[in-house]
């Protein structure tokens, strides 16, 4: 599908069943596995707002789920990106890896969140609106 401005791919985004959601308060289980098998099948990327305290959970691309938060008022430097596993438990069911991470001028020079504060942080989040890791229903 090709997309014709920036306005009419965040228009597909937040369709009645948006392939990313934006979250304040915890996902459903039934809601992260549509989210889930949407795309990957046993993983699904997301963003976090470390600010705002929210995560933009779906979709094919982080920088989709990204474009949808900056839409929604974040602000870039406050972005990071990561996949979760479900069913991995807490200590494997994020992985903190995305192209949107990339950023030499927050000392940030690799895909993977190099500051172990900030990976805490997105950790805190990912917990409290997404899970630990737990199986999908």
């Amino acid at each position: 599908m090709r997309w014709g401005c920036v306005s009419d791919r965040l228009r597909h985004l937040m369709a009645e069943e948006p392939e990313i959601v934006i979250l304040r308060q915890r996902i459903a289980p039934s809601e992260l596995a549509r989210l889930t098998g949407a795309f990957f099948e046993d993983m699904v990327k997301y963003v976090v707002d470390l600010e705002l305290r929210v995560a933009a959970v779906g979709g094919e691309l982080h920088a989709d789920a990204e474009q949808l938060l900056l839409a929604n008022g974040s602000r870039q430097a406050d972005l990071w990106g990561a996949n979760y596993y479900p069913g991995r438990g807490r200590e494997g069911c994020i992985e903190y890896t995305s192209l949107i991470n990339i950023r030499p001028a927050q000392g940030n020079r690799s895909m993977l969140i190099s500051d172990p504060g900030i990976r805490d942080r997105v950790r805190e989040i990912t917990f409290e609106l997404i899970g630990e890791g737990e199986p999908l229903p």
